[in-house]
């Protein structure tokens, strides 16, 4: 071993046993040697992820598109059900992550966790499956995730002392204040024991000693946004399309790295509440905005970064058996490592004028000696022109030449005879086109190596046809691709010479890395430094093609002329901009308005400003201020989708209860459409009720209804407001027909389009003495229930005097005003006071 005594770090693995959760269905598994590891229900993929891999632009391919996270969850027993561990690893980087949280008997924490992690593979304790006494966790994970690979391990795997074991042995220096985090959470620390135990299994490889980022993620540092709300407000996946880009990853990716695309989506399911945070965050965005050099320049270093996380991953990785393909591997993570270490004084170069406390920060770090002493090292002993280059074949060059020579004599013989191989080749291939007159010339590929490609029409072939030496031909458009068996042979004289060469090379990598392995635990700095820094100016890149501007955090939603990210990218103008205000004084906003109106559209736009807001991003609007929510709760309905069976009824009880359960004073809560699948006297007592209940919890709430009935609830209530989404109504040229023009403008009070169900029918074929049968029905229903709900001056007394007094505590608070702008507002607020009192000649100086 070149990082160290393998047998130290790891126990023999051969002894596991582990079951696919088909077994326990009494399905049949497939089997590799003694132990299935495969489940029926799994996705057609590798099981072993393969050690090197492909560099991609992330901002043209999501780094996201292919699973890579392995997650072993276990719950407690007894009185402790309900406290969950969880421990998950990503196999493109080296990062240990341990939650233990109590949940409900939703378990929603749960569920949302494992949606934002992706994972490929889920792992559980056999006891949690077992035929006949599976748990409500287990039958919850296996329902919601369908086509991830599931694999039961025996319940003496998750071992708490043995995974606090493991996380003393592989956790890097840099990160072990987790101990004090975790020495007391048994049940992730049994989740990590059994996961590294089968990472280690499935990767037929060992991470190194104090090798590993193993970090606790508590969920008290992040909003919480269920799954379903996160599928409503189209975060990460739209609904419609899940390769169409219209989702508000979509609007803010503009990342040049993968580890950025993959900060970016984490943040945008689990978004900060911590406001200093993310203010520091939006400090960078500022700065990034205001200096052009800088931000064209950090741009400029970012966009040349491969994946560091994925690099690292690698790295810290000890293979079980040096195969060609291993040590292949290893040269080409080595050049990986150079090219990233020669980016580290360029990206400190562009972080030089920086002002920001985070980016002089970023700075500092860069400053760690480690990066200069790795390069040195390296460059001792590999050629400095050699470096990561895009195609095979220069990539096979690099690898085979990256050691400078006179290091090892053998080597050096090795490469002039496959330098001669080489030449030999292209000079039998150019011997070739002139014997027949044709246009040949030289190409390669990875899985064929060395053959002959030719562009030339069929009809300058003899007879249409090849030489009869020439063997495996294959054709596209004019074409051809061809070889013969002396190059056939000549082909595998150059791949000995080359297993030769990786084989001589990988020994000096070997111990060149154990060299500068005490020192490579400093990238896992640069991987946080550049993923953040990308993501920043992922930022700042949408603000510049579009008017966002900065979020304020204080005690009130406030959104002055805000629209909906999403749709301006999709729509061919600027959507229509409306305002929003929620404070607590008035926390429960009731909207209302025809179909089609733009309620859902408003409404999804509150949210997805919210979540920028607490990213860091700025926002699509005039002017914003945000409370910090620790909660995103959404039940949207479909505008032109009237839901009336009963399993979507069932659906939104389900909902609703989810909200009920689990909403508190720090939640932002919207529902849309909200009873519509049952009869309406009982949608709107659900409604109502529901409500209710919701205004105790004083969380801040948007509720879209077409119950009217519920907008009387402002008699009641102070902190109710009514809003509506007003329409037009024109008539056309004969005079005869109404049509409804949509302004998609939000107003203050209820909507007056009472009744769509009574002109809908109008402009039906049905008789007309129905249609006024029901029109008298209706008037007499709505008088009865208007009679009922009518406000008493008392009511809108205290109602005034209510308001008054939350503007006055909300001025105390946040207020920026001079003294004099400050007596403005304040007169300004006595005049709408006893303009909103039922009896203006009545003194209220008092009040």
């Amino acid at each position: 071993s070149y990082f160290g005594d393998k047998s130290s770090c790891v126990e023999n693995v051969s002894t596991l046993n582990f079951t696919s959760s088909s077994s326990v269905r009494g399905l049949n598994s497939t089997h590799i040697g003694k132990t299935p590891l495969s489940s029926s229900r799994s996705v057609c993929r590798n099981r072993t992820p393969l050690m090197g891999y492909s560099v991609t632009s992330s901002s043209a391919v999501s780094a996201h598109t292919v699973a890579s996270v392995v997650v072993a969850v276990v719950e407690g027993r007894g009185l402790a059900r309900g406290e969950v561990g969880m421990a998950s690893i990503d196999l493109k980087n080296p990062e240990v992550i341990l939650s233990q949280f109590a949940d409900n008997t939703t378990y929603a924490k749960v569920i949302t966790k494992l949606k934002i992690l992706t994972p490929l593979e889920i792992i559980m304790s056999n006891t949690a499956c077992d035929v006949g006494n599976t748990t409500k966790l287990f039958s919850l994970i296996t329902e919601h995730f369908k086509n991830v690979t599931f694999t039961t391990v025996q319940r003496k795997y998750f071992n708490e002392t043995k995974g606090l074991e493991y996380i003393e042995q592989l956790c890097a220096p840099e990160f072990s204040t987790v101990f004090m985090e975790v020495q007391s959470k048994y049940y992730c620390l049994a989740a990590a024991a059994a996961l590294l135990k089968y990472v280690e299994f499935i990767q037929n490889s060992v991470y190194a000693p104090k090798s590993l980022k193993v970090r606790f993620q508590g969920s008290e540092k992040t909003a919480m946004i269920d799954s379903s709300s996160a599928q409503n407000l189209e975060l990460v996946i739209n609904n419609r399309d899940s390769r169409n880009g219209h989702t508000l990853f979509g609007v803010l990716n503009y990342t040049k790295t993968p580890g950025g695309s993959r900060r970016l989506r984490s943040n945008i399911l689990e978004p900060l509440v911590d406001a200093e945070t993310i203010n520091t965050r939006l400090d960078c965005v500022q700065e990034f905005l205001q200096d052009e050099e800088l931000f064209f320049g950090l741009q400029a270093v970012i966009s040349k970064f491969l994946d560091t996380e994925q690099l690292l991953s690698v790295l810290v990785q000890i293979p079980k058996q040096d195969t060609v393909k291993t040590a292949e591997s290893k040269i080409t993570n080595l050049i990986y490592l150079k090219h990233t270490l020669e980016l580290v004084e360029p990206l400190k170069a562009a972080l030089g004028s920086c002002n920001t406390p985070l980016l002089k920060a970023y700075y500092s770090s860069l400053e760690d000696t480690r990066f200069g002493l790795m390069l040195e090292k390296i460059t001792t002993v590999i050629n400095d022109d050699t470096r990561y280059t895009k195609g095979c074949l220069s990539m096979r060059t690099q690898k085979c030449y990256a050691v400078k020579p006179n290091i090892n004599e053998f080597l050096d013989i090795a490469r002039r005879t496959y330098t001669e191989i080489v030449d030999d080749i292209a000079g039998m291939i150019t011997q070739l086109a002139e014997k027949y007159s044709l246009p040949m010339k030289t190409s390669f590929s990875s899985a064929r190596g060395f053959f002959i490609q030719m562009n030339v029409d069929c009809s300058a072939l003899p007879n249409g046809k090849l030489p009869s030496e020439f063997i495996k031909i294959t054709k596209m458009k004019n074409t051809y691709s061809f070889t013969s068996a002396d190059l056939i042979k000549m082909n595998e004289r150059c791949q000995e010479s080359l297993r030769e060469i990786y084989h001589m090379t990988y020994l000096i990598v070997c111990k060149l890395l154990n060299e500068i392995y005490e020192h490579i635990h400093c990238l896992y700095k640069l991987s946080d430094i550049v993923s953040m820094l990308d993501m920043l100016l992922s930022f700042a890149h949408a603000c510049t093609l579009s008017d966002y501007v900065r979020p304020e955090f204080t005690d009130t939603l406030a959104i002055k002329q805000g629209w909906h990210p999403i749709l301006e990218k999709i729509a061919m103008e600027k959507p229509v901009s409306n305002n929003t205000y929620l404070a607590e004084g008035n926390n429960f906003v009731i909207i209302t308005g025809p179909n089609m109106s733009g309620k859902s559209t408003y409404l999804k736009q509150i949210a997805l400003c919210q979540i920028m807001a607490q990213i860091g991003s700025y926002v699509p609007a005039e002017y914003c201020s945000f409370r910090i929510s620790e909660q995103i709760f959404t039940r949207i309905g479909m505008d032109d989708d009237i839901e009336t069976n009963a399993s979507t009824f069932m659906k939104e009880m389900k909902e609703i209860t989810y909200i009920i359960q689990n909403a508190n004073e720090k939640s932002l809560i919207i529902i849309d459409e909200l009873g519509r699948g049952t009869s309406a006297e009982e949608g709107i007592g659900i409604c109502y009720a529901t409500c209710e209940y919701l205004l105790n919890s004083k969380a801040f709430t948007l509720f879209a209804t077409h119950f009217l009935e519920l907008c009387h609830m402002d008699a009641l209530y102070p902190n109710v407001e009514n809003y509506h989404f007003e329409v037009q109504h024109l008539r056309s040229k004969a005079g005869n027909k109404e049509k409804i023009a949509y302004t998609y403008t939000l107003s203050k009070g209820y909507t007056e389009e009472k009744n769509y169900g009574l002109k809908a029918a109008e402009v039906s074929s049905l008789p007309s003495s129905v249609i006024l049968d029901a029109k008298e029905i209706t008037n007499h229903i709505v008088k009865q229930i208007s009679h009922r709900q009518k406000s008493t001056p008392e009511m809108m007394e205290q109602r005034a005097i209510y308001h008054l007094a939350m503007r006055l505590v909300q001025t105390a608070r946040n207020s920026r005003l001079d003294p004099d702008s400050l007596r403005i507002y304040l007169k300004g607020l006595k005049k709408k006071y006893e303009a909103s009192c039922p009896s203006p000649g009545q003194s209220h100086e008092k009040q």
